[in-house]
C-alpha cells in the first residue's frame, strides 16, 4: 500500500490522526478543494479574472524585483524640449516621478533643434543617441530605472493622464494626483502616459541632491564625448604653445599643480546676447535685484581678478552663436589671459556637424572639464555646470569653497567676490528643490 493510501485508510478508520505527515497531506487536499470551488465565483463578482490575477501577481513580484524598482510597471512622458540644460532637468523630473512611483520610466525623446513656440518644428532625438541607455541604468540602479517600449509586455490598457495647469494646480494639488496614482486601480495599469506639458514645467517635489543623484548617471555617448575631448585638447595645446612661449605657466589653480599636468585653462560662459539681456533686465525688474547681468567688460575685469589667476592662461569663452562673429568679445582681456571661442580655436567644423543639442552638450563637457569655470547664477547652463562641479569636489572630501584653493572652482561673474573678482560657487546640496537654481540664489555664500 502507497504513502497516500495509508494515509486515506489511517483516517477514515480513526487510527493515528495525530501523524503530521497526514496532517499535513489533509491541508494540501482542502486547500486546493477550496481553490477550484471558491475561486470562479470571486471571479465574477469582484473581477480577478485570470488576467487580473496575473496582474496582481506580478506586482507582487515586482514589488520584490531589484532593489525595489519594477521594471514591469511603466510611466511614459511628452516629448522633452527647450535647450539641453532644460532637457536635462526635465529629464530627470521625469525619473523622480517614475521614482515615485515605483515605476520604469520609459525612454523619452530628446529634442535636437531648439524652438520655443514652434513645437511642430522641433526635431526628436532618442536619448540613447546622446547619453548611455545601459550605463545610466547601471550607475543609477536601485534609484531610478530607464526602460524601453520593447519591454512593453501590453497586458493592460494605458492610463492616460492629463498634467494639471494654470495658477490653481497648486504644488500641493499636483502631490497629491501623484500620490493617487500610486493606488489602484490606477497602479494596475501596466503604464501610466503623462499628456500635456513637458516636465521641465511640471513643479517640483525633490530635493537638489536627488536631482544631483540623476545627473551623475547621464554619461555622453562615445562619440560625443570624443567630440569634446577634441575640443579640450585643442584649448590645451594652444595653452601648452603661450606656455612654451613666455615660459612654464605661472597659474596656480590649486596645491596639486603641476607641471606633469595638462595645462589648465579657464572656462567663461558669456551670457551677454540681445535676447538674454532683455531677459535678464525683465528678471532684475521683477525679482527688484540687480545682480542678474553682467557687461562684456564687467565680465573681463572680474575674470581677471580672480585669485591665483596668473598668465599665460588659456580662457575658453563659451557663447552663442550669434556671437561668434563679434570679435570684440575676443580683446579687453587681462594681459596674460589668452581668450579663445570655438571659430580661433579651429574647431567650429566639429561643431557644425552636430544639431543644436549635441553643440550644447559639447560646450557643457568642456566647461564641466575647466580648471576654473566662471557663469552666471542665473543660467540653467551654468548652474548645472557649477552643480556637476561640486559635486566632484564632495566626492574629493571637499564641503566649502571659502578660504582655501580647491580643485574644480566656479564663480559667478554676476556677484561681486573678493578683490572685485566673481562670487566663489559651490551648489547649496541641501536646498529643497531645485527651483533655486533657476533664480540664482543657489550659492553658497562665504
Amino acid at each position: 500500500m502507497d504513502f497516500a493510501s495509508n494515509c486515506k485508510y489511517q483516517m477514515f478508520f480513526g487510527r493515528n490522526w495525530n501523524s503530521i505527515t497526514c496532517k499535513g497531506l489533509a491541508l494540501i487536499v482542502i486547500a486546493l478543494f477550496l481553490r477550484v470551488v471558491l475561486l470562479p465565483s470571486f471571479s465574477g463578482y469582484g473581477g480577478i479574472d485570470k488576467n487580473n490575477h496575473d496582474l496582481v501577481h506580478s506586482r507582487s513580484l515586482s514589488l520584490d524585483s531589484d532593489n525595489g524598482i519594477r521594471k514591469d510597471k511603466f510611466l511614459e512622458v511628452p516629448q522633452i524640449v527647450w535647450g539641453l540644460n532644460n532637457q536635462k532637468i526635465a529629464f530627470a523630473r521625469a525619473c523622480l516621478t517614475a521614482r515615485m512611483l515605483n515605476r520604469t520610466l520609459l525612454m523619452p525623446s530628446l529634442s535636437a533643434s531648439l524652438f520655443y513656440k514652434e513645437i511642430d518644428r522641433l526635431q526628436p532625438i532618442s536619448f540613447d543617441k546622446v547619453f548611455q541607455f545601459e550605463r545610466f541604468n547601471s550607475l543609477c540602479n536601485g534609484f531610478v530605472q530607464l526602460g524601453s517600449y520593447a519591454d512593453l509586455r501590453n497586458q493592460t490598457g494605458v492610463y492616460e493622464l492629463q498634467k494639471g495647469s494654470g495658477r490653481k494646480w497648486t504644488v500641493e494639488r499636483d502631490l497629491d494626483q501623484l500620490k493617487q496614482l500610486s493606488k489602484d486601480p490606477f497602479d494596475g495599469y501596466e503604464v501610466i502616459r503623462i499628456v500635456g506639458k513637458n516636465p521641465f514645467l511640471w513643479h517640483d517635489h525633490w530635493p537638489v541632491k536627488d536631482y544631483a543623484r540623476v545627473f551623475e548617471c547621464l554619461v555622453l555617448v562615445d562619440e560625443i564625448a570624443r567630440e569634446a575631448d577634441r575640443v579640450v585638447s585643442k584649448i590645451r595645446e594652444v595653452g601648452k604653445e603661450m606656455s612654451s612661449r613666455f615660459g612654464s605657466s605661472q597659474s596656480d589653480f590649486g596645491p596639486d599643480s603641476s607641471l606633469l599636468e595638462p595645462v589648465p585653462y579657464v572656462a567663461v560662459h558669456m551670457r551677454i546676447e540681445i535676447d538674454w539681456m532683455i531677459h535678464c533686465k525683465k528678471l532684475e525688474r521683477k525679482l527688484n535685484v540687480s545682480e542678474i547681468c553682467s557687461s562684456k567688460q564687467e565680465i573681463m575685469e572680474r575674470v581677471g581678478n580672480i585669485g591665483g589667476l596668473k598668465g599665460p592662461t588659456v580662457v575658453y569663452l563659451a557663447v552663442a552663436d550669434s556671437l561668434l562673429e563679434d570679435s570684440s568679445i575676443l580683446t579687453g582681456w587681462k594681459e596674460g589671459l589668452l581668450p579663445v571661442e570655438k571659430n580661433k580655436l579651429g574647431v567650429d567644423g566639429i561643431y557644425k556637424k552636430h544639431p543644436y543639442l549635441i553643440q550644447s552638450a559639447i560646450d557643457y563637457e568642456v566647461c564641466s572639464k575647466a580648471d576654473v569655470f566662471v557663469g552666471n547664477s542665473f543660467s540653467t547652463f551654468s548652474s548645472l555646470v557649477a552643480l556637476e562641479r561640486t559635486q566632484k569636489m564632495i566626492r574629493m572630501g571637499v564641503t566649502g569653497s571659502c578660504g582655501a584653493d580647491v580643485r574644480w572652482p566656479s564663480y559667478a561673474y554676476n556677484i561681486l567676490g573678493e578683490s572685485n573678482g566673481p562670487h566663489k560657487w559651490m551648489t547649496n546640496m541641501s536646498d529643497s528643490s531645485l527651483k533655486a537654481i533657476s533664480y540664482g540664489s543657489n550659492v553658497i555664500t562665504c
